[in-house]
């Protein structure tokens, strides 16, 4: 399964970085593919193309603050969840995602 999305915390530094990780771990370990955006204190890291978002399965947004660009995930399957879910049950969020898509 292909597996695009973004993280964002309210101050956009630790629970940020830790969500994407979490996640990449989590679907790594499932076998999917995963690309996360981050958007932190810093700006924008990773950004996610037209591209990734159009081969994408499904979209999980890891955000607790309203992130640029959300329009762009629109006609997907989303999955929108707090960072702290992302960082403290990566592995059941990834199984629900597969529920969702029926991979």
């Amino acid at each position: 399964m292909k597996i695009v999305g973004v993280t964002a915390c309210t101050i956009g530094i630790a629970h940020t970085y830790l969500a994407q990780q979490k996640l990449e771990d989590a679907a790594k370990a499932a076998g999917d593919d995963i690309k996360i955006e981050t958007q932190g204190t810093i700006g924008i890291e990773n950004a996610l193309t037209e591209e990734d978002i159009k081969q994408a399965d499904v979209v999980i947004l890891a955000i607790d603050i309203k992130i640029a660009d959300e329009e762009r995930f629109k006609g997907k399957k989303t999955v929108k969840v707090s960072t702290e879910t992302a960082i403290k049950s990566p592995n059941k969020l990834i199984a629900k995602l597969h529920e969702i898509v029926g991979k």
